[in-house]
């Protein structure tokens, strides 16, 4: 039986060793953290449980897709619950719950910009169409060569795919109210790029969010990780966490052996042998601190020259009291997004007045919390590579957005936190030996869609290959499940 060894199990690592398993493959993962889950780790404090990394689930036909390939069923581990509304927006002005059903979004709609109802219907279908070529064709392909995307379907429909506008532009041609734009720009913000940089293709992103809905898997994302965790070992696969990646053995141009440690443990380095390695950690990481210079495909300057996705300054809070008229997803939209923008890509610094989102999810599931508190969680999102996140920073922060909270909501906080724990730019370099510490991978601009993404496979090290928020198809949770997909397809195609 062939083996393959897989570092690190975030989504995308979960997927591929499950789809190599499936294969008739030994299949081996190696984390370097306490659990599986990769960034989407649990924290349990004084009866909190804290989702540490995503909490938005979106695109649940994927998952659904995932569980189906195993002869299993998302409803076999874990309830879903469609919310609704489906998340509120603080402009400067006033608030916005957006209703789960498209008929009164088109009313929100129609009331803040007469006429833009009819005009919600047009960008709709044409989402719907980039949605279904987008997740049923293009993020499938390993962007191993052009050849893959000469299909006559997508080829035909290439215009309408809309690849060469920015999504700014395409948003901006349908609507003009200030509000309603920054509505259908903000989910590409999960793709790690502003919204003029970002090509039109990702209004598929709205289909996403407005046809297909917000859910919340009850008692939490990970949930998920502990779902896919369950699949892997039902089909063989051997789970080694705490183990610390330390190089991988390269004998004439093929990878033979990974070196890994027990954190904290008094043993040897332990040796894994395998005829196939995938890279589910930190793509930078794995070429530039597990192998040798000249098994490396990427120079230094070729990575420094990246648009990364942003960092995230994260927050877990947990409150002594229940909080009144809050819902699950909050959006704090009430200052300048060109300001806080340019601060994460142009000018890359600390925001001066930042964007920031608040997950409360208690108000949906009281498993998350103890009896009578509230269980929060805030993101700030900022430039990756910054320097400087002391404790002083981090309260400086978080001083800002809960005041602004607080103000809006018209209700207090800071005298009930009773659990607060910060993560931000360096923890995810520490914890996920994460690239710039940046948060969600590799920023999905034109020129860093498909082939021109970091290659799945290693340019020098024949049986090496990679998966993840760094390589095809992007940031994401549903596309880090497909990544790992696309990687065991490529492995068994190639290796079988």
């Amino acid at each position: 039986m062939k083996k393959v060894v897989i570092i690190g199990s975030g989504f995308a690592g979960l997927s591929a060793a499950s789809f190599m398993a499936k294969a008739g493959w030994d299949v081996t993962v190696l984390e370097k953290n306490a659990t599986t889950g990769g960034r989407a780790r649990l924290l349990l404090a004084d009866g909190f449980t804290f989702d540490m990394g995503p909490s938005w689930y979106w695109m649940p036909e994927v998952f659904e897709r995932f569980f189906n390939c195993f002869g299993k069923k998302v409803s076999d581990y874990y309830q879903l619950e469609r919310l609704n509304p489906s998340y509120r927006v603080y402009w400067p002005d006033d608030s916005m719950d957006i209703p789960a059903d498209y008929n009164e979004l088109k009313l929100l709609f129609e009331k803040t910009e007469p006429g833009s109802g009819v005009l919600l219907d047009k960008f709709m279908q044409e989402a719907a169409f980039k949605y279904e070529v987008g997740i049923n064709k293009l993020v499938h392909q390993p962007g191993q060569s052009l050849l893959e995307f000469a299909d006559w379907e997508l080829l035909k429909g290439v215009l309408k795919l809309d690849v060469f506008n920015s999504i700014k532009q395409h948003v901006g041609k349908h609507f003009k109210h200030p509000k309603l734009r920054e509505l259908l720009e903000f989910p590409v913000l999960f793709l790690g790029a502003l919204p003029q940089n970002t090509p039109a293709l990702y209004s598929l992103m709205n289909y996403a969010d407005i046809k297909l809905g917000t859910w919340y898997p009850k008692g939490g994302m990970f949930k998920i990780v502990e779902a896919m965790t369950t699949v892997a070992k039902e089909l063989g696969v051997k789970f080694y966490c705490h183990h610390d990646v330390t190089e991988i053995k390269i004998e004439n141009g093929v990878a033979t052996k990974v070196l890994a440690k027990k954190i904290d443990a008094e043993t040897a380095i332990q040796t894994f042998h395998a005829d196939v390695v995938i890279g589910g950690a930190d793509y930078h990481f794995v070429e530039t601190k597990l192998l040798e210079p000249k098994y490396q495909s990427y120079s230094e300057k070729y990575w420094n020259k990246r648009v990364m996705a942003p960092s995230s300054l994260l927050y877990y809070v947990g409150l002594n009291k229940k909080l009144s008229n809050v819902l699950h997803h909050t959006l704090f939209f009430d200052v300048s997004f060109d300001v806080h923008g340019k601060e994460i890509y142009t000018d890359p610094k600390w925001p001066t007045t930042p964007l920031f989102y608040v997950c409360t999810p208690s108000v949906t599931d009281n498993t998350v919390a103890p009896a009578g508190g509230e269980n929060l969680f805030f993101l700030i999102p900022v430039a990756s590579g910054l320097e400087g996140d002391t404790e002083e920073l981090k309260d400086r922060y978080f001083d800002q957005i809960v005041t602004r909270f607080e103000n809006r909501t018209g209700q207090q906080l800071k005298d009930s936190i009773v659990f607060k724990k910060s993560f931000s730019v360096s923890d995810f370099k520490s914890d996920y030996n994460s690239f710039k510490g940046n948060a969600y991978g590799l920023a999905n601009t034109l020129m860093q869609t498909a082939i021109l993404k970091p290659s799945l496979r290693s340019k020098k090290v024949s049986n090496l290959f990679y998966t993840g928020q760094l390589t095809v198809p992007g940031p994401g949770v549903p596309p880090s499940l497909i990544s790992g997909e696309v990687v065991a397809k490529e492995v068994i195609k190639n290796y079988s």
